[in-house]
């Protein structure tokens, strides 16, 4: 499967500035979305990252927004539930009933790694519920090898874009506009 091409024919490779949940700033930005709104893609794409898998787990957890979507499609593939995580005030939490069962073996499914927080942050939702996370996929892997999630990982895609702080940053210092196409919300004060 050719990742890359299948990014670049739905329109989902962006060329621009943008604001990445991380925080970070960079010029190019992989909208899944745009893949993973066409049904075969995201069985595909699921597939494939099930099979990436060293071992069967329990239960496939994601973040909400960007994990939502591939974090089914892996848990189909691997027939297990799949939940998913949300932010309330800010904190990654499970909501809608969703539970950890002690020692459940878990393995989290996103659609980026950059930085690994995102993911790092669903990391302790499963140990503070008691389960036990065995490994983490992920579409594209765009760290660089920077994420360090010390648990087995495993993409699709390795991308190589710049992201840079944004007091680095050539866009911004060009004054290029800076889109937020991301799903992370900013945490509201008071």
């Amino acid at each position: 499967m050719n990742v890359e091409r299948l990014f670049i024919d739905h329109g989902a490779f962006l060329t621009g500035h943008f604001l990445l949940s991380s925080g970070l700033h960079s010029d190019r930005y992989l909208q899944c979305a745009l893949v993973l709104a066409h049904p075969g893609a995201a069985e595909a794409l699921g597939g494939a990252l099930a099979a990436k898998c060293a071992r069967k787990p329990d239960l496939v957890l994601s973040p909400a927004m960007g994990g939502l979507m591939i974090g089914h499609e892996v848990a189909r593939a691997l027939g297990v539930r799949h939940y998913f995580t949300e932010r309330a005030d800010g904190i990654m939490v499970l909501r809608r009933g969703f539970a950890l069962k002690p020692g459940e073996q878990v393995v989290v499914v996103e659609d980026v790694v950059t930085t690994g927080k995102s993911t790092k942050e669903v990391f302790d939702v499963v140990r503070a519920g008691g389960g036990v996370v065995s490994g983490a996929l992920s579409i594209v892997d765009r760290s660089e090898g920077r994420s360090n999630l010390d648990v087995p990982y495993a993409s699709l895609w390795a991308v190589s874009a710049p992201a840079w702080r944004p007091e680095a940053c050539p866009p911004c210092r060009a004054g290029a506009p800076l889109i937020k196409p991301g799903s992370r919300m900013e945490k509201k004060n008071g």
